[in-house]
């Protein structure tokens, strides 16, 4: 969300009434548990957090609130696309890493956001087009899941690509325009990068069961059945003076698919119903196992982006609000307990070959190709325990690799071979280790070589 958003307020509202950490939470002792909105969610497992801004870090109300309150942060737009990529090809962290730091200092899970998303995009992407563009857009995933591997609890890869009304189609944008593949080729390189997070797609007006959040089911459903790494969907709910009625019912499909469902940017207008409809929205995701946590989008109502309609749980002066108390009680009257919030790698799409027994090794490819370029992904599967492996790859004549993730590469064209990293050398018999790189050209089609030692 951004002061580029504002104008969505009104659509939002009518619309509506029609890095990891330790892999789990830091538990506190019954008082604090009682009395926070992180510690209390952390009873069952969930996380309850804050989108932040690096600006406002030097508040002290601000700062006070956030440290005592939540267990997760996300950056309002420090790790968006045109704060960490401003000139294509030089990377600036500097502002993404002070909300990384906080949420090291809280001893909080950090949701990055958002790796893509067709508003935010820097001037130099926003005139690209094509194979280009595409080539750019992988870059620009793997680099900044690269630079935070490791830290980030889940990553929205994808951010708003469907359009409103009534289709449940694709938002018209320069991404899309690159293939109807991009999101999957977006999902397939952030997991290279960054295996052990958790990767979302988040939208908005996705509340309840409607054209548009049925589009998006349809593209998980499809993701998951043909092994897209996709792990969990974001529900933005920003949200005016009601709620829809099959709110819970719409988190609970998508729960169903496979996938955890995070409530990502909660708010929702100041009225009558405003402390009512916060605790429907808690309720509703300690009712759904795989609804891991809430976060709203903001902390003080002077700090929202909705000007005017004060939205959040404090009021500007950060005093706690009625809906601040409604979503506390809900915490505290607890729920089902969410799956265990340690991280998985779900299998490689690649269709393994056996390892022959007691032999060497096995490689296998898996693709995302678009006009001008592809980016790979290979698994290597063990026979005998491996300590170090090698996997030679013929490249079709004019493709080049540009990069390579968790291998080594001797050579950029013709023949290219990959060599273990230090991390990922010894495999146990039987066990999979992965590696990607992306070229240009067309992508290997033959099956890749893998040698032991």
């Amino acid at each position: 969300m951004s002061l580029l958003q504002r104008s969505r307020s009104l659509l939002l509202a009518s619309a509506v009434a029609g890095v990891v950490v330790a892999s789990g939470f830091a538990l506190v002792g019954t008082a604090e548990a009682a009395t926070t909105l992180g510690a209390s969610a952390a009873q069952t497992g969930r996380y309850y957090g804050a989108a932040i801004a690096a600006g406002r870090l030097g508040d002290g109300t601000y700062t006070g609130i956030l440290n005592r309150e939540f267990n997760s942060v996300t950056p309002e737009n420090e790790m968006k696309w045109d704060a960490t990529e401003p000139s294509q090809g030089r990377f600036t962290y500097t502002n993404g890493d002070r909300i990384l730091n906080q949420g090291i200092a809280m001893g909080a899970k950090v949701r990055g956001h958002a790796l893509l998303w067709h508003q935010q995009e820097p001037g130099w992407a926003q005139s690209m087009s094509g194979s280009a563009l595409r080539s750019a857009m992988i870059n620009h995933v793997t680099q900044v899941a690269t630079h935070y591997k490791g830290k980030i609890y889940a990553w929205d890869v994808v951010n708003e690509a469907f359009a409103d009304g009534g289709s449940g189609a694709r938002r018209d944008s320069n991404l899309q325009r690159t293939g109807n593949d991009w999101i999957e080729a977006a999902f397939r390189a952030a997991r290279a990068a960054d295996p052990a997070a958790k990767l979302c797609y988040n939208d908005y007006n996705t509340d309840g069961v409607n054209a548009k959040s049925t589009g998006i089911y349809n593209m998980v459903r499809d993701f998951k059945s043909r092994g897209v790494p996709i792990d969990c969907v974001g529900f933005q709910s920003h949200l005016g003076t009601s709620i829809a009625g099959d709110y819970q019912a719409n988190l609970q499909r998508f729960a169903d698919l496979g996938v955890d469902v995070q409530i990502t940017e909660l708010d929702v207008a100041q009225g009558g119903n405003q402390a009512n409809i916060y605790a429907t929205v808690t309720r509703a995701c300690l009712a759904v196992a795989r609804c891991t946590g809430i976060t709203v989008w903001g902390i003080r109502d002077s700090d929202s982006w909705r000007t005017g309609e004060n939205p959040l749980l404090f009021d500007n002066s950060g005093n706690k609000k009625a809906a601040y108390t409604s979503v506390l009680n809900a915490l505290n009257a607890g729920g089902t307990s969410s799956p265990s919030p340690s991280i998985s790698t779900p299998p490689s799409p690649s269709t393994s070959t056996s390892p022959q027994p007691g032999g060497g090794c096995t490689a296998t490819v898996s693709l995302n190709s678009w006009t001008g370029g592809f980016v790979a992904s290979v698994k290597v599967t063990a026979g005998a325990a491996l300590n170090g492996w090698t996997v030679t790859v013929a490249l079709p004549s004019g493709s080049t690799v540009t990069s390579t993730w968790s291998a080594t590469n001797s050579g950029t064209t013709g023949s290219v071979g990959f060599r273990n990293v230090s991390y990922n050398g010894q495999v146990a018999a039987g066990g999979s280790t992965e590696f990607g790189f992306q070229g240009t050209g067309a992508g290997p089609t033959a099956t890749p070589v893998c040698t032991a030692g």
